[in-house]
């Protein structure tokens, strides 16, 4: 399957990214992990993402598709994929679908995943981070720490992030609202889009999706 993950800030696209392509077994290929992976290996590319970056700048649409092309085109995405934070807006988009229609292949599903607005401040306003090992992540009503304030694991200190505080994420939702979430609009055009709520447990979601996403592809292909 070909698959686009949407969905705003917060509504755990990078986890559920994660499952949906393992049980799926096509690569999770993730913007992060482009810009990453191309700046690591010093690429024409990752070159002049850092460049720009460096200099405070946003990196361009057309650096972002080069890279997500250059990914798409490796063998292990050839029967499949799962694209995760690509395309962030409706240019992306429109230029995905011209990559895809000139190797002759579709999307298959766009997922979006919904979650209510509060409880995206409410997800992220209320993580905290250890000091001594981001990987250690706990939530102040969904995993508190067995004393507050100290990390279970490493006893370092936690700590909120600058960008997790209820005042920036609200600004990342109007980015998302404004940047991403027209994409939903443009593929629904298509046929494509397939809405679940977010809300329960991960693997509960998870389950929900790949019901989705089977469902709609089915549609589609006796269409």
């Amino acid at each position: 399957m070909r698959i686009v993950l949407v969905g705003p800030p917060g509504a755990g696209k990078g986890t559920q990214a994660t499952l949906l392509a393992k049980t799926l077994s096509i690569p999770h290929v993730s913007t992060g992990d482009l810009f990453r992976a191309n700046i690591s290996q010093g690429t024409e590319l990752g070159l002049a993402a850092k460049a720009i970056m460096d200099s405070g700048k946003l990196v361009p649409d057309e650096v972002t598709i080069g890279m997500a092309k250059d990914r798409l085109a490796e063998p292990d995405a050839a029967d499949g994929f799962l694209l995760d934070g690509f395309p962030r807006n409706v240019a992306q988009a429109v230029a995905l679908d011209g990559i895809l229609a000139e190797w002759g292949i579709e999307l298959d599903g766009v997922l979006d995943l919904e979650v209510p607005e509060d409880e995206v401040v409410r997800r992220i306003a209320g993580r905290r981070i250890c000091r001594n090992d981001s990987a250690h992540i706990f939530h102040v009503e969904y995993n508190r720490p067995a004393v507050d304030d100290v990390c279970d694991v490493c006893q370092g200190e936690l700590y909120q992030r600058g960008d997790d505080a209820e005042d920036k994420v609200r600004v990342r939702l109007e980015v998302y609202h404004t940047e991403t979430e027209p994409i939903i609009a443009y593929y629904q055009k298509q046929g494509l889009v397939t809405t679940i709520p977010a809300l329960g447990k991960v693997d509960e979601v998870t389950q929900r999706a790949i019901a989705a996403l089977r469902e709609n592809k089915a549609t589609v292909d006796s269409e």
